[in-house]
């Protein structure tokens, strides 16, 4: 059996996070709406007849919410689902470990293998993101309690589907590469004429995603990194599970240490808003020093910018930030992109800022065009 066959939930398990699917469908969708409903009709009313005027940003707004009962239902219902999330995903993951990291393995020893895992032992995890359980996950994206400890991976690729389910975001199998799939849909849109030698995974994650880019552009050269080891261990096992040759790296994404104008194609997912925004503006020159002339850098990011959001949704995301693993997305959904790429280098006629539709919803999509 290969390493993609042996994640399978059994009835049981899938009915439990079949479940956890709906329940966080229902509070992000149904629930939310009955809060958007409350503060039109209410709390909004309330505030323009003290005021004489409506709450100018969430920060006035977040109080308004917080003495109402609803509010309270809400986020303890929401609070409750991730806890489900990685409950229910937990237990496929540890009944399926030994078998799972048995496979990588061998995997990553096969002297026939076709890709190349790097490694590096003297990395040390910068902070904040090395103590950031980021969506909550139990232990961080980081977290490994042996060589070869496959949990962190393995629990966010069982996680994530039935996460971006419940946004309306899609709905694939844990491990199927659909986002990875659009992005490169979204690069043959762009750039319908460039034909990548080399492409860079910015922030590969567990590294699933990766697979996409190899089918995309067979006969590129693909590599992709993550700060976390196990991540992209598991992502070279991964790719080597289908016959694909990546080449994973453990490195740090403010200064990855490839070549200046090393790569023809650059793709990210969540990378800016999962890590500390302090750094932004080193990720995005770092991306930049990495594109050859004619190159493209895309991003897909959240699409949680304020001034495309009503002030109900955005006191909903303040919440998440605050309570439920995403500190660090406010900071970028407030930055200015435009502004920050052209910063890091890119001329404004070759900067992408859009808004692209996935799903019942939308990701943002920005990068830009290194002409020199």
């Amino acid at each position: 059996m290969t390493l993609r066959e042996l994640y399978r939930p059994t009835q049981d398990e899938a009915a439990r996070q079949a479940f956890v699917g709906a329940f966080k469908s229902y509070v992000n969708g149904p629930l939310e709406t009955q809060l958007a409903e409350l503060y039109e009709s209410a709390l909004l009313p309330d505030f323009v007849a003290r005021e004489g005027r409506a709450p100018k940003s969430r920060e006035e707004a977040v109080p308004l919410f917080e003495a109402e009962p609803l509010y309270q239902l809400w986020s303890s219902l929401v609070y409750t689902s991730q806890d489900l999330l990685w409950e229910t995903s937990g237990e496929t993951v540890d009944r399926l470990k030994p078998e799972i990291e048995a496979a990588a393995a061998a995997l990553i020893q096969n002297p026939g293998k076709k890709g190349s895992l790097h490694l590096d032992p003297t990395m040390v995890l910068p902070e904040p993101i090395a103590s950031t359980e980021i969506h909550r996950q139990p232990g961080g994206y980081f977290h490994q309690s042996y060589d070869g400890d496959m949990t962190a991976p393995a629990l966010y690729m069982g996680a994530v589907e039935t996460y971006r389910a419940a946004k309306g975001l899609g709905n694939s199998d844990p491990g199927e590469p659909a986002m990875g799939r659009y992005i490169a849909g979204l690069v043959k849109n762009y750039a319908p004429d460039l034909k990548p030698a080399r492409v860079l995974d910015f922030g590969c994650g567990n590294g699933t995603q990766t697979v996409a880019y190899a089918q995309a552009w067979p006969e590129a050269e693909i590599h992709a990194f993550d700060l976390s080891a196990p991540f992209v261990r598991f992502g070279h096992a991964w790719a080597e599970d289908q016959g694909l040759a990546i080449h994973y790296h453990q490195m740090n994404a403010a200064r990855t240490g490839f070549p200046d104008a090393h790569f023809d194609l650059i793709v990210s997912h969540i990378v800016c808003h999962e890590t500390w925004h302090d750094i932004l503006d080193d990720l995005l020159a770092e991306m930049r020093r990495l594109l050859r002339p004619g190159g493209l850098l895309l991003n897909l990011d959240i699409p949680y910018q304020p001034h495309m959001l009503p002030i109900p949704k955005q006191v909903t995301n303040h919440w998440q930030v605050v309570h439920n693993g995403e500190p660090f997305w406010t900071r970028f959904a407030d930055t200015d992109i435009r502004a920050a790429l052209a910063k890091a280098g890119f001329a404004d006629d070759d900067i992408i800022a859009d808004y692209q539709p996935m799903g019942a919803g939308r990701m943002y999509a920005f990068g830009g065009w290194k002409r020199a």
